[in-house]
């Protein structure tokens, strides 16, 4: 199990990839652990953020003929890739799932979906067994209810996972404000789906535009 303390525990983008597990109407649907907007919002910011760092990111849905397919808002950030779809309820026991994230070389897996206590405890319980470093993005996932999901949280922390929401992930694959490349499309992401941050940063924007007012001599 890897430590999660040191400089060498924090997330780095050319060592991460994202599983987006299951962010579908059904489960939605019965989604009580937080707003459902939120969740849409936050699953959707954590993607793009992946995007523009070019974190890997792998899709999956469970039998979406009748669960539904994953939100528009996700499949809109990867438009040309393949969601896998499943009858696993474990996606760490789906082996396709499992070589796609193996092909990246990556060892900092992070996940999120639809429903915490289920379909994100099941796969990253199996996966801390076989050694992955593993990260759950919470604010990005959701429960059948606010205790189903709390529970899960404690659940995960005790087999040893890691626990961060969507724009702490942001900030740590970011690390420093000196490396400029991915800033553009990090504060993209800030301005649609951050809210306040968001806000703040275009009321910012505006005010150092606006030209101070002449005082009358």
């Amino acid at each position: 199990m890897t430590a999660r303390n040191g400089l060498a525990s924090l997330l780095r983008p050319e060592d991460s990839v994202l599983v987006l597990i299951d962010h579908q109407p059904y489960q939605l649907a019965n989604l009580n652990s937080h707003e459902p907007q939120m969740v849409v919002n936050n699953a959707t910011a954590l993607a793009k953020v992946a995007k523009a760092f070019g974190v890997p990111t792998i899709l999956t849905s469970v039998v979406a003929d009748r669960g539904g397919l994953i939100f528009p808002q996700i499949t809109a950030v990867f438009p040309d890739q393949e969601v896998i779809d499943r009858t696993f309820i474990n996606t760490w026991e789906d082996r396709k799932v499992v070589a796609a994230v193996e092909a990246t070389g990556r060892k900092q897996l992070i996940i999120a979906g639809l429903w915490t206590e289920i379909c994100v405890a099941m796969p990253t319980i199996q996966a801390l067994g076989e050694g992955w470093d593993v990260t759950v993005v919470t604010d990005a996932s959701g429960a059948v209810s606010v205790e189903a999901h709390q529970v899960a949280i404690q659940r995960m922390i005790a087999a040893g996972a890691n626990m961060m929401t969507w724009l702490a992930v942001a900030s740590e694959w970011q690390r420093d404000w000196a490396r400029a490349e991915h800033i553009a499309e990090l504060t993209e992401v800030l301005k649609q789906h951050a809210a306040g941050s968001g806000i703040a940063y275009l009321w910012e924007q505006q005010l150092l535009n606006t030209p101070v007012p002449r005082v009358a001599a």
